[in-house]
């Protein structure tokens, strides 16, 4: 099986513009994904995809392998996308990976591509929410799964409701409550697909395009992880994750 990794790495970002490059710790956040993700031997390829030509270049001073896309693309999706169509080479699955995890686990990896068989369409990750203000922040995504472990719904709300606690208490029910963390695996004929459907009520509404994918019918495999790294979504972040880094001994 051969499984190509995309790192999208837009510059333009309301709330932290250039952010693949910002640094942690004197390195860039795009240099620390590319690094970790590359080191992954059970991928066949790892690109950085980018619509600009300074973090085009910064990839390429630290060895990673790099491709010009469109600045025009509504997702991330849609930049992997261009990526696959503009290889020479083929591949059975496309992973996404987003330039914003500088501390992606090679477990969370292993994790997404222990899912992906033939008949796998699309994948991703959660974990189990554990406090009462992540299930209640919008932003956090969360995400409900059957007993196959196929996604129902993903919503910003608080899903599922429990009727006879109070919101406070829901997370007191163990394996309940999920937030989806954001990275994907494509069957790569159904990335070239999915790119090519029209948005939807839902995901208008909800503001996330895999609702859109739910609802044209496709199925999305899950699988829970323990692991869960920080995330660089605004300048304050910086701060905070060099301070994770050093409570577990990382450079």
């Amino acid at each position: 099986m051969r499984i190509l990794a995309v790192i999208p790495a837009r510059y333009a970002s309301t709330r932290f513009p250039a952010k693949p490059l910002a640094k942690i710790a004197g390195k860039s956040m795009i240099q620390r994904v590319w690094e970790r993700v590359s080191a992954i031997t059970s991928l066949s390829k790892c690109i950085i995809a980018t619509d600009h030509e300074t973090i085009f270049q910064v990839a390429k001073s630290f060895g990673a392998e790099v491709m010009m896309t469109d600045s025009n693309h509504p997702s991330g999706t849609d930049r992997v996308a261009e990526v696959l169509t503009k290889t020479e080479e083929t591949f059975d699955f496309v992973i996404n990976i987003q330039g914003d995890e500088p501390f992606v686990a090679s477990d969370q990896i292993q994790t997404l591509l222990s899912l992906l068989h033939p008949n796998t369409e699309l994948a991703t990750l959660c974990k189990a929410i554990e406090k009462s203000e992540d299930l209640l922040d919008i932003n956090v995504v969360k995400v409900v799964k059957s007993l196959q472990n196929d996604a129902l719904y993903f919503s910003r709300s608080p899903i599922p409701a429990v009727r006879d606690l109070s919101q406070g208490d829901w997370t007191s029910i163990k394996h309940l409550h999920f937030k989806h963390l954001g990275i994907y695996a494509y069957r790569a004929d159904v990335l070239l697909k999915i790119c090519q459907l029209a948005p939807t009520t839902l995901e208008e509404a909800e503001k996330l395009e895999q609702l859109r994918w739910l609802d044209h019918g496709y199925r999305i495999k899950i699988s829970e992880t323990k692991i869960e790294t920080p995330t660089i979504d605004r300048p304050e972040d910086i701060g905070k994750a060099e301070a994770w880094m050093k409570e577990n001994s990382l450079t």
